[in-house]
């Protein structure tokens, strides 16, 4: 599981500044696909062989000569300490401690959590008197940093990774299937998690999982193991009355991270939003097996065209999602959730399928014969060899001529091919492009 780091402080700090820095460089595993809709909220970053995941929780603000904070803004801050393993809190070394990095700074120690204190803008690291005054906020070891420049935030990140919690692990049955339940609040998770946690099945326990203050249950089911993830209604009732549906993004992260399959909720009333393009965009990015439920269904007035048309909206909207199944259920009556599980079973045997490596070449060659690769200012692309090397989700490599001239386009069309001749519905194909090293 992937620890979240949150980036706070007053607005100017250089927080997004130092966001880019840490996450800029980053090289996507696989190119994205249009229609993934992603703000800079959220980001994977990695550092000395550790992944993690970053969030910006952009320009605060704050209002008031006293240095209180408006409750709103007060609410997101909040928001995103509870959420975060560790707390990055970056100030201006030029314009030194204000009112409000105090109000701040409070709110991080009554937190509890961890707390990597960085003092940027620092030009001149020969003479720092200004960034021991930053000890006065009871925060630690300030780090003089110049984000802009990238200087110290090496140690910076240094300090970041050595807050993150161990990875205990998870003492689970063999084969148990990881299932998040996710989505914008309010769209039936709870509901979703109390139908399929029946009394008249069997309960093996409730688990404290590594999501501070939430349950995970563990459910038997006709001999299979299920672990239910569930990204609300389980964790404790904060202070935090009117949960910003922005930071709802942050509760997903972690779910997504821990499990195989997610089951990525849609309100059947109100249809697919932004918010929900970003949420099931990170799990498709991360190779999660996805299946799409649509909730409240029951309420929805309807005809024999609806499904159907409600089913190419969500195409439409959701293009990078083609490849995951649809499900329309109500969970406050309990209306089709019984085949929930079901496809679960099957997302979850798609994801972990092995195809062999002469029936995959033979596919592969069908279809560059089929549709030639397209010539780029002379030179066309060469695929000479695939071979599948993961699961969870199916990984294959492809040796060509030149990497270079895999145009996205004909990446998707030999994708479509695999799907059309081996199925993997309800799971990411991750195609990594080599250059063959020549004998």
């Amino acid at each position: 599981m992937k620890p979240i780091v949150a980036i706070v402080g007053r607005a100017n700090v250089g927080k997004s500044t130092l966001f880019n820095r840490f996450t800029g460089s980053r090289e996507a595993i696989v190119e994205d696909y249009p229609g993934v809709t992603r703000d800079r909220l959220y980001r994977d970053a990695d550092w000395i062989n550790r992944d993690f995941t970053v969030v910006d929780t952009g320009g605060i603000e704050f209002y008031g000569k006293d240095g209180s904070i408006e409750s709103k803004v007060r609410q997101q801050a909040e928001l995103a300490i509870e959420e975060a393993d560790v707390i990055l809190f970056v100030v201006d070394g030029k314009s030194g401690i204000t009112p409000d990095d105090e109000s701040v700074a409070q709110l991080l120690r009554k937190s509890k959590k961890p707390v990597v204190l960085a003092v940027n803008k620092i030009e001149n690291f020969d003479k720092q008197d200004a960034v021991y005054d930053f000890y006065q906020l009871g925060l630690g070891e300030p780090i003089p940093i110049s984000a802009i420049h990238g200087m110290n935030t090496g140690d910076l990140l240094d300090a970041v990774v050595e807050q993150f919690p161990s990875d205990a692990g998870e003492n689970l049955p063999p084969e148990t299937i990881k299932l998040a339940l996710i989505g914008r609040p309010n769209v039936g998770k709870s509901s979703l998690a109390n139908q399929l946690l029946k009394v008249e099945r069997s309960i093996v326990s409730d688990i404290a999982g590594t999501t501070r203050d939430a349950i995970d249950s563990l459910l038997e089911e006709e001999g299979k193991h299920y672990l239910i993830i569930d990204t609300a209604g389980m964790r404790r009732k904060s202070r935090i009355n009117e949960p910003t549906e922005r930071y709802s993004v942050m509760r997903s992260l972690r779910a997504i991270d821990r499990s195989d399959v997610v089951l990525m909720l849609i309100d059947g009333v109100d249809g697919v939003t932004e918010q929900d393009k970003k949420i099931a965009g990170y799990a498709h990015e991360a190779g999660k097996g996805m299946i799409l439920i649509v909730n409240k269904w029951d309420l929805v007035v309807k005809d024999d065209k609806t499904m159907h048309q409600f089913d190419q909206k969500i195409r439409e909207e959701m293009g990078f999602l083609n490849y995951a199944p649809i499900l329309y259920i109500s969970a406050l009556s309990g209306q089709r959730v019984h085949k929930i599980l079901e496809l679960v079973d099957f997302v979850a045997e798609q994801q972990n399928m092995r195809v062999p490596t002469a029936r995959l070449n033979e596919v592969i060659t069908e279809a560059l014969a089929m549709t030639p690769p397209p010539t780029d200012k002379g030179k066309r692309l060469k695929v000479f060899y695939v071979t599948q090397v993961g699961v969870k989700p199916p990984k294959f490599v492809l040796f060509v001529n030149e990497p270079e001239l895999m145009h996205f386009s004909y990446q998707r069309y030999l994708e479509n091919q695999l799907r059309k001749n081996f199925g993997f519905e309800g799971t990411t194909i991750w195609l990594m492009i080599r250059k063959r090293e020549k004998e």
